[in-house]
């Protein structure tokens, strides 16, 4: 599916289209149509408890209300071993699926004081599976 990017995302200005491609129930790959710029995605709810609210800016630019389909999922950096790859909590990406839009939504960092911008996801692994 093609969304629309509504609201420049920090540091890749130029993206204005991006793909996105599942590849299980924790990661998504997120691909530039316009450079070649890819993420992996994660799906922060599969590791913690994660609540914030939409801004109303962000809810009036993607068209977002209370029956949308909307869609959560973070940044992550890949590093090997797997164990010092790192999220991004405070920033997640929001898409409104309905239309076809996102934006990132960079979150008060004094509101959710919990939510890191560069967390090990070594703190949310299950050791036991691990070992």
């Amino acid at each position: 599916m093609i969304f629309s990017v509504k609201a420049p995302i920090p540091g890749f200005e130029t993206i204005k289209e991006v793909e996105l491609e599942k590849i299980d129930e924790f990661f998504v790959k997120f691909i530039s149509k316009s450079d070649p710029t890819t993420f992996t995605l994660i799906n922060p709810f599969m590791l913690r408890p994660y609540e914030f609210e939409i801004p109303e800016y962000f809810r009036t630019l993607l068209e977002i209300n209370e029956k949308s389909n909307i869609l959560i999922l973070n940044i992550m950096i890949i590093a090997t071993p797997i164990e010092t790859s790192t999220i991004n909590f405070i920033a997640p990406l929001v898409f409104n699926v309905d239309n076809q839009s996102l934006a990132q939504v960079v979150l008060d960092a004094n509101q959710h004081p919990d939510f890191g911008l560069m967390e090990s996801i070594s703190l949310f692994l299950n050791k036991e599976k691990s070992e």
